[in-house]
């Protein structure tokens, strides 16, 4: 990826903290097919290495878990806030006119390489750490054990694991950084008037560099 250094992120804690509140990744992978993608959740279990270990599942029918090349490292992207900059809101349109939209986004590319795991007992332990993250916030969580057990294993059976040792990452947090001051706080109080969800999502992270 593409990263000027102005916007480089490459602190672990935060770039942990970015990849588990956004965990709907986008996996890419390389096969004798090209290249393939697929859209999961990942769970991030940071303890076990420096950089951490992603797991997820796919489908079994997924054709992607087969066609695979085992040498070469798989990419999974983290996608947070992204909005559309308009020019208008820079104190320097006015003082020069030498200004042009951009988009502003934050993103997490993980690099490494992926192991494919068809275990039952793993892949019930892992549905057991998915559930709870995403369940956690609604007033009567769902869980595995609430759906009849036969009902469970045949859905076990119909999925493959995933396991990602992370071995390299990289974090972009494009954010007007390489602008002025004035035109950052000028782009926070035009998102802020925008007043949508993904404007102040936008918002609150340009505010964090002034």
């Amino acid at each position: 990826m593409y990263v000027p250094k102005a916007f480089v992120e490459n602190r672990i804690p935060v770039l942990h903290s970015f990849m588990r509140t956004h965990p709907f990744v986008s996996l890419i992978t390389s096969g004798s097919s090209g290249l393939i993608g697929s859209h999961l959740p990942m769970v991030l279990e940071a303890k076990e290495w420096e950089m951490g270990v992603l797991r997820g599942h796919l489908s079994r029918a997924n054709p992607q878990w087969r066609d695979l090349s085992p040498e070469v490292q798989a990419l999974v992207i983290f996608s947070g806030p992204d909005h559309y900059i308009t020019p208008s809101w820079y104190a320097e349109k006015e003082i020069t006119g030498k200004v042009v939209p951009t988009w502003n986004y934050a993103v997490v590319h993980a690099y490494g390489f992926l192991k494919i795991i068809e275990d039952a007992e793993w892949l019930r332990a892992h549905l057991g750490a998915l559930t709870p993250i995403h369940e956690g916030t609604f007033e009567k969580p769902w869980k595995i054990s609430d759906a009849p057990a036969e009902y469970i294993s045949s859905q076990v059976k119909g999925i493959v694991g995933l396991e990602l040792r992370i071995e390299r990452m990289e974090g972009k947090w494009k954010l007007n950084q390489n602008r002025s001051e004035v035109d950052r706080r000028g782009v926070v109080e035009g998102l802020d008037a925008l007043d949508t969800p993904g404007s102040l999502a936008m918002k609150d992270l340009v505010k964090k560099t002034l």
